[in-house]
Formats: structure tokens, C-alpha cells, sequence
């Protein structure tokens, strides 16, 4: 138990409401999924136009923001079982056979080529006036200090507000790029965090909420 409470001083969330992560320090943190874009198969014209949007979309933000990149092994386990839902199912012994050999082939090639999937992030930060910033500990949280504003509590709402107009402005901005954004619900964003923390354990696909 010792043990746990020293290493549970280290993590600077308080914790998570309504999908919004509340920090020891009175900070608040919203973190939006996006889509990617792959840059290299667009033409010259497509490209510049992509740069030109990202440029655009960081000049119209007066707060920082942060983006996170998750990278994992691809977890094929959800395939194979429909795989051999579909064995079952086959009207002869040769079609079963080759769902069999071909469900095989797809752990082997997994197996060998270790494929990876990445997920991407931009994690949106709102402190109120009473608090100064400070320094990060882990790529999207910062540390905590000893005491919380008077009134924390009380005023998540409005807080909330204040951040949510910050994560629109975002989802918006980024679009100019072609990336689309959503928001994680309180579920994804524990899944994340607890993902955060424990890097061995990045299987588990993140669904965001719609």
C-alpha cells in the first residue's frame, strides 16, 4: 500500500469529469482525437496547401496547446475472431481448410512485421486566472502543487465552459488542414492516462465519443 500511495504522488490528475481531466494544481485539460493525413501521397499544390493551414490554424491560437502521438502494436485479435466465426460457417472441408491456412498467414505476418498503428492527440489547456503555469511532467500534464485554488470545485462549470470553447476553436482550426477532431468522453480519456502511464500496455484500441 506504501508503495502505491508514493507512486500515485507522482500523477498529477485529480481526476476526470465529464471527459475533462482536473489537475492537483486547479488546471484543466481536454484532449481531442484526430485523424491523420498522409502527407506524402498528396501532389506539391495539395501539400503546400495542407502547410499553409497548419500555419494559419497555430497564428489563430493565443494559448498553447499540446499534441501527443501514441504509437502500439495493431491489435488484429478482433479479425481473427471473425475469421474463425467464418470457418465455422463454410459449406465445405476445403473452404475451412483455407480459412484455416489464411488465418495462419495473417499471425504469421503480424508476428514477423510487428505492425504498428499510431493515434494522434492534441491536448487542450485551460487554467483559471488564480493559477500560474508550471513545469511538464509527462508529454500533455504538468505537476502539481500543494494546494488548489479556494473554489475549485465550485466552479468547474464554468471552467468547463472555458475550455469546451477552446477545444471548438481547435477542432475548427485544425480542419484547414483536413484533420478531423473529436473529443474524449471521461472513459477514453482513463484509458489514455492510464496508457500514459504504464507505456507496456498500448493494445487496447481508444474509441472517441460521438
Amino acid at each position: 500500500m506504501a508503495t502505491s500511495q508514493a507512486t500515485q504522488s507522482f500523477v498529477p490528475v485529480k481526476e476526470v469529469r465529464n471527459g475533462i481531466i482536473l489537475l492537483k494544481e486547479g488546471g484543466y485539460r481536454g484532449v481531442l482525437m484526430c485523424s491523420s493525413v498522409n502527407f506524402a501521397l498528396k501532389s506539391e499544390d495539395e501539400q503546400r496547401g495542407i502547410i499553409g493551414g497548419f500555419q494559419n490554424f497555430l497564428n489563430t491560437l493565443d494559448f498553447s496547446i499540446q499534441i501527443v502521438v501514441h504509437s502500439r502494436k495493431m491489435d488484429i485479435r478482433p479479425y481473427l475472431t471473425l475469421l474463425a466465426d467464418r470457418e465455422s460457417g463454410q459449406g465445405t472441408e476445403l473452404m475451412k481448410i483455407q480459412v484455416r491456412e489464411y488465418i495462419q498467414f495473417v499471425k504469421g505476418f503480424a508476428d514477423a512485421a510487428n505492425i504498428m498503428t499510431k493515434m494522434f492527440y492534441i491536448v487542450v489547456p485551460y487554467s483559471p486566472p488564480a493559477i500560474s503555469a508550471v513545469k511538464s511532467v509527462i508529454p500533455f500534464l504538468q505537476k502539481s502543487t500543494p494546494n488548489a485554488p479556494a473554489g475549485f470545485t465550485d466552479s468547474f462549470d464554468e471552467h468547463r465552459i472555458q475550455l469546451e470553447q477552446r477545444m471548438s476553436l481547435v477542432a475548427s482550426g485544425i480542419s484547414g488542414c483536413g484533420v478531423r477532431a473529436a473529443a474524449l468522453g471521461t472513459e477514453e480519456v482513463i484509458e489514455l492516462l492510464y496508457r500514459s502511464f504504464n507505456l507496456g500496455e498500448l493494445e487496447s484500441p481508444i474509441h472517441a465519443q460521438k
